[in-house]
């Protein structure tokens, strides 16, 4: 399975997508937001697929979540990018400690939890961001407002962040192995 076929990456891609929309489907409402693993998957795909192809997995996977909820188009584009943005982050974070050739032991798995940690703070700071945005500019709520729904928001995503950044981790190093060993790893992300 060594081929560098173009099919593989599309079916690769579309399986990380299609783990990502799933995952995020599988939510526990907290307050205005919600509780899922979506963004575990996400930053799965940027460290198994790298950070170009995991992050349009995981762009990809939460686009559709988001239009086949009901969350509209425009919003849909909004947490593709953002989406997008954490798993490149995680992704990049993991391949810049990667190029300096560590290896999967303990400074291999402390790279990887600081690419999930840079991938989650990036998607916590722009979700806050377009909920500012939203809440202020376009349906012209008070500072105090927004800042009570931002809060009241903040939890969820915390808690979406913080389970991505101690399971992706232990994911990703029980995956890896096997996906070196077929040649998935070498195939998509030959850096690694």
């Amino acid at each position: 399975m060594k081929s560098k076929h173009p099919i593989h990456v599309i079916v690769y891609t579309a399986l990380m997508a299609a783990i990502v929309f799933a995952l995020t489907s599988l939510f526990i409402p907290l307050g205005e937001s919600k509780v899922h693993c979506g963004n575990a998957a996400s930053m799965l795909a940027g460290l198994l697929l790298g950070p170009w192809l995991g992050g349009t997995a995981s762009g990809i996977g939460a686009f559709l979540f988001d239009l086949t909820h009901g969350y509209g188009f425009v919003e849909a584009l909004i947490t593709f990018a953002s989406k997008f943005l954490m798993a490149m982050i995680a992704g990049l974070v993991a391949g810049a400690y990667r190029r300096k050739g560590n290896v999967l032991d303990g400074k291999g798995h402390l790279r990887v939890v600081l690419g999930c940690v840079a991938g989650g703070l990036t998607y916590v700071a722009l979700y806050m961001l377009k909920t500012y945005i939203k809440q202020r500019f376009v349906a012209g709520v008070p500072l105090d407002g927004t800042l009570t729904v931002m809060a009241a928001k903040l939890p969820a995503t915390a808690i979406n962040n913080g389970f991505a950044a101690v399971v992706t981790p232990i994911l990703y190093t029980a995956l890896r192995p096997a996906l070196n060993k077929i040649g998935v790893i070498d195939q998509l992300n030959p850096k690694c």
